[in-house]
């Protein structure tokens, strides 16, 4: 069965890429891009995915989920920007600081492997999904913590920190910034979605900032991705708005839970059962 790559430039898609396989990326994409603007976590979906490509190094599968998310994130947030109309004046200077982060966050993630964090991760996103089931109000209307410059420097040290770990590793970025703006900041789920889509779409920039110059990216597999993400952006997008908080809440769990799950998955078998074994 001949691949992909015998139709396409060998230098925008992976060499003998199978169509099977792309088939099963772009459904991938269109399903990481509705979660995506939902509630963040599309990555649980679409890097797993890609890390099925014959051949892709895991550089390569994060370089190029970045180029495929960057669309969905995009048109997500235009679609609450019209629909939700969040403050711009805490979500734009977020987003210039976190891409700032994500940018050195992926130029370690060229050096060092992603295993050395993942049990890190996994703790938090215990505590998140604990802390958030234990609240069962948190997130139902916009309370904000701080005001004036106390409120705008923890959104900056919230970008920075959420930036970085999205350059290095990338799944759950968005459920990281809803949870961030919910609790820390005091926002509603609804419009802390609609803010995290506009810091994601600047930690993914970031990203490609740096992965771009250095050709980690392959151009035409995530340019098709790309495009059924920013389908599943626009659904997702439609259907946060439509449903409200509580649906956001829900879904957020649900992602949360994955997240441990697949996480929880890779530290046992890159972590624990070599020691044990």
């Amino acid at each position: 069965m001949a691949g992909v790559g015998d139709v396409f430039p060998v230098d925008l898609l992976p060499d003998g890429l199978p169509g099977s396989v792309l088939l099963l990326l772009l459904v991938a994409a269109l399903t990481a891009g509705w979660i995506d603007a939902v509630v963040g976590g599309g990555g649980l979906v679409q890097l797993p995915a890609l890390l099925l490509v014959p051949g892709i190094s895991p550089v390569e599968a994060l370089a190029t989920n970045k180029l495929a998310s960057i669309f969905g994130t995009t048109t997500s947030a235009i679609t609450f920007q019209r629909r939700v109309r969040p403050d711009l004046r805490t979500a734009l200077p977020m987003a210039l600081v976190a891409l700032a982060g994500s940018f050195a966050g992926a130029s370690v993630a060229a050096a060092l492997p992603a295993a050395v964090f993942k049990p890190v991760i996994v703790v938090a996103l215990v505590a998140i999904a604990a802390f958030t089931l234990l609240r069962p109000s948190l997130g139902e209307v916009t309370a904000l913590r701080h005001t004036g410059r106390r409120h705008h420097g923890v959104a900056a040290a919230l970008g920075a920190g959420i930036g970085f770990y999205d350059g290095i590793l990338g799944p759950g970025t968005g459920s990281f910034l809803v949870f961030a703006m919910v609790s820390l900041l005091g926002y509603d789920f609804l419009h802390a979605s609609a803010k995290a889509k506009i810091v994601n779409v600047a930690t993914n920039l970031g990203a490609l900032l740096f992965f771009a110059p250095i050709g980690a990216v392959f151009w035409g597999l995530g340019l098709l991705m790309g495009a059924a993400n920013m389908l599943g952006g626009y659904l997702g997008s439609r259907t946060a708005t439509t449903r409200g908080s509580g649906f956001i809440r829900v879904v957020f769990l649900v992602v949360v839970t994955a997240l441990i799950g697949r996480l929880g998955w890779d530290v046992w078998t890159e972590n624990l059962r070599p020691l044990l074994g």
